[in-house]
């Protein structure tokens, strides 16, 4: 199974919508990237998507990256620095923890959905919506190789 069909167009959807409800009330941001493989380790390689996706260049530092190698079966989220200053030390663990109950049942496309919304509420507590606020980055999935 290919990276871009690993997601039905439904479960496409559910996630889109799960991006966009997570940002509705935060100026932060989030994006999905999906790889077949994993280069490495997923946070370092997450880190490396992060940049090329210019999610480091938000105004309030506030972009979250959702990682995940299909193939692999390998997984990372990464924060920006400004969201890692402020959510609590293990935060990022205990997304994933939501992430991989879904994952084991074979239910990936619940389980990034209720990382991005667990990231989202975090993004709302320390980041709300502005009224100048503006979608700095595009909500849709990110395909790699």
């Amino acid at each position: 199974m290919s990276v871009k069909n690993f997601f039905s167009k439904e479960q496409k959807e559910e996630i889109l919508k799960a991006i966009k409800e997570a940002e509705k009330d935060t100026s932060g941001e989030i994006r999905l990237h999906m790889e077949s493989t994993c280069k490495g380790e997923p946070l370092e390689q997450a880190v490396k998507v992060f940049k090329k996706l210019k999610m480091h260049k938000t105004q309030q530092r506030n972009g979250v990256l959702i990682y995940l190698a299909v193939k692999d079966r390998k997984f990372s989220i990464f924060g920006d620095e400004g969201i890692n200053k402020v959510v609590p030390e293990n935060f990022w663990e205990e997304v994933k923890d939501e992430m991989r109950a879904h994952f084991v049942k074979g239910d990936f496309a619940t389980g990034v959905s209720s990382g991005i919304r667990m990231a989202g509420q975090k993004l709302k507590d320390f980041f709300p919506y502005q009224q100048d606020d503006v979608n700095e980055l595009s909500d849709d999935i990110s395909i790699g190789d």
